[in-house]
Protein backbone atom coordinates (compact mmCIF):
# COMPACT_ATOMS: atom_id res chain seq x y z
CA UNK A 1 0.00 0.00 0.00
CA UNK A 2 1.02 3.38 -0.88
CA UNK A 3 -0.18 6.56 -0.08
CA UNK A 4 1.74 9.90 -1.99
CA UNK A 5 1.93 13.37 -0.06
CA UNK A 6 1.58 15.86 -2.55
CA UNK A 7 2.14 19.50 -2.22
CA UNK A 8 2.39 18.84 1.36
CA UNK A 9 -0.98 18.09 2.18
CA UNK A 10 -0.03 15.72 4.99
CA UNK A 11 -3.76 15.76 6.29
CA UNK A 12 -5.28 14.73 3.02
CA UNK A 13 -2.54 11.71 2.59
CA UNK A 14 -3.69 10.60 6.05
CA UNK A 15 -7.37 11.20 5.04
CA UNK A 16 -6.90 8.68 2.17
CA UNK A 17 -4.78 6.30 4.06
CA UNK A 18 -7.69 6.10 7.00
CA UNK A 19 -9.72 5.66 4.05
CA UNK A 20 -7.80 2.86 2.84
CA UNK A 21 -7.14 0.64 6.00
CA UNK A 22 -10.59 1.01 6.83
CA UNK A 23 -11.68 -0.37 3.24
CA UNK A 24 -9.19 -3.37 3.74
CA UNK A 25 -10.45 -4.17 7.15
CA UNK A 26 -7.24 -3.92 9.02
CA UNK A 27 -8.74 -1.51 11.75
CA UNK A 28 -11.97 -3.89 12.16
CA UNK A 29 -8.88 -6.98 12.48
CA UNK A 30 -6.76 -4.84 14.81
CA UNK A 31 -9.95 -4.20 17.33
CA UNK A 32 -10.95 -7.51 16.98
CA UNK A 33 -7.45 -9.00 17.89
CA UNK A 34 -6.56 -6.65 21.04
CA UNK A 35 -7.82 -8.88 23.65
CA UNK A 36 -8.03 -12.86 23.50
CA UNK A 37 -11.11 -14.43 22.09
CA UNK A 38 -12.48 -17.97 23.09
CA UNK A 39 -12.53 -19.87 20.32
CA UNK A 40 -16.44 -20.80 21.25
CA UNK A 41 -16.71 -16.87 21.00
CA UNK A 42 -14.26 -16.51 18.14
CA UNK A 43 -16.98 -19.20 16.28
CA UNK A 44 -19.90 -17.39 17.15
CA UNK A 45 -19.08 -14.12 16.26
CA UNK A 46 -17.73 -15.43 12.96
CA UNK A 47 -21.62 -16.67 12.48
CA UNK A 48 -23.13 -13.97 13.59
CA UNK A 49 -20.38 -11.84 10.41
CA UNK A 50 -21.55 -14.64 8.44
CA UNK A 51 -25.20 -14.55 9.00
CA UNK A 52 -24.70 -10.14 8.57
CA UNK A 53 -23.07 -10.81 4.74
CA UNK A 54 -25.63 -12.83 3.90
CA UNK A 55 -28.78 -10.72 5.01
CA UNK A 56 -26.93 -8.35 3.18
CA UNK A 57 -26.67 -10.02 -0.18
CA UNK A 58 -30.21 -11.15 -0.08
CA UNK A 59 -31.22 -7.40 0.65
CA UNK A 60 -29.29 -5.80 -2.25
CA UNK A 61 -30.51 -9.04 -4.32
CA UNK A 62 -34.00 -8.01 -3.62
CA UNK A 63 -33.08 -4.23 -4.63
CA UNK A 64 -31.53 -5.25 -7.81
CA UNK A 65 -34.84 -7.63 -8.96
CA UNK A 66 -36.67 -5.83 -11.92
CA UNK A 67 -40.33 -5.37 -10.67
CA UNK A 68 -42.83 -6.98 -13.12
Amino acid sequence: MEIRVNGNDVEKALKLLKRQLQKDGLLKELKKRRFYEKPSVKEKSKQREARKRRARSARQARQNRPVS
